[in-house]
């Protein structure tokens, strides 16, 4: 018998790719993708079930299908459909905690892989050059995706714990970019004038999106001589960029804007639907953040074929100026300009 393979998340792009990309290992049997939504793309040869991972009913999922490996995914920034940062939160968190006490009790479960992210980290003026694993952050966060992420590791880490039978990955990956991704980053690089900070240039890390589901597939699978396939670790390609250089590899302008202005720009591009500008966003706009990735390589046995500058060229090739329809585009250049001004 093969291993059956459980992924969260499927509906989003990353999730969808992941599950196709599963189906083509020899020792998988059967994928099965699972989400509160309908995913709008194809999952190949895998089963998809429609649930919401926020109810109990996971645990009988997985003992149904003798799950032994679980990849959980559904951890984000922000929502497909439109709704409250409350049901973000609850399917980060909530959703992760009943996910969790389910493999708990599912025997056959062996092996499990977390979706996380370096915005663990924070961004902030106090932070170190560089983050390692090991590195706390600097300040707590209040809220948004970012105390989200710190729950849903510490839960993850209790797990452990309960369950030492079980390799447990957890990978932080940096921000995601590709042709496809669709992050609240990506979002904003799409936008044909870029808002940033007065006085602050920050350095910031990508991971391509293909290199994502090659490093989830390798943590997912058993792990190779010398490497293993357990632990904490964070995930980008090499390098940094400055976020004026890749201002100019996208072609665009920037409008340098006075910190309380930058966050008034942002409720108003959420107003007319252009982008997720959240507070984290801001403060990495504002601070950067960059990660040692030494145990990636060492540890874990991954070496990412992009690095950051790469990543970001393949992102620019894709997507342009000009990718908003010109009335959006005039409509939120109109408001940014009257937030300028009365602001």
């Amino acid at each position: 018998m093969g291993r059956v393979v459980l992924v969260t998340g499927v509906a989003r792009q990353l999730g969808g790719r992941f599950v196709r990309r599963m189906l083509r290992e020899p020792d998988v049997d059967r994928v099965v993708g699972v989400d509160a939504v309908q995913p709008p793309h194809h999952l190949g040869g895998a089963e998809f079930v429609r649930i919401d991972i926020r109810q109990p009913v996971v645990a009988e999922l997985l003992a149904e299908y003798g799950v032994d490996t679980v990849v959980h995914l559904d951890v984000s920034g922000f929502q497909l459909l439109p709704g409250s940062r409350a049901g973000v939160k609850e399917t980060n968190v909530i959703g992760t905690m009943q996910l969790l006490g389910a493999c708990q009790k599912t025997p056959s479960v062996r092996r499990l892989v977390v979706k996380s992210s370096t915005n663990v980290y924070g961004s902030s003026s106090r932070d170190p050059g560089v983050f390692d694993e090991t590195t706390p952050a600097k300040s707590l966060p209040g809220g948004g995706f970012t105390k989200d992420i710190v729950e849903v590791e510490g839960y993850v880490r209790g797990f452990a714990r309960r369950r030492p039978d079980v390799a447990v990955t957890v990978l932080r990956f940096a921000n995601i970019l590709g042709p496809t991704a669709d992050t609240p980053l990506a979002e904003y690089f799409k936008l044909p004038v870029l808002p940033t900070v007065l006085g602050y240039d920050p350095r910031l890390q990508f991971v391509h999106e293909d290199d994502v589901i090659e490093v989830l597939r390798i943590s997912a699978g058993e792990p190779r001589r010398g490497t293993l396939n357990a632990g904490t670790f964070n995930i980008a390609g090499d390098g940094v960029l400055l976020l004026s250089q890749a201002a100019r590899r996208l072609g665009k302008p920037t409008l340098p804007l006075l910190l309380p202005a930058v966050r008034w720009t942002g409720a108003v591009l959420r107003s007319v639907g252009v982008t997720d500008f959240s507070t984290e966003q801001i403060r990495l706009l504002t601070h950067g953040r960059a990660v040692e990735t030494v145990q990636m390589r060492e540890v874990l046995g991954f070496e990412p074929r992009h690095t950051t500058a790469g990543t970001f060229a393949d992102f620019a090739r894709c997507h342009g100026p000009g990718l908003l329809p010109p009335e959006r585009l005039s409509h939120a250049v109109d408001r940014i300009e009257e937030v300028v001004r009365h602001g």
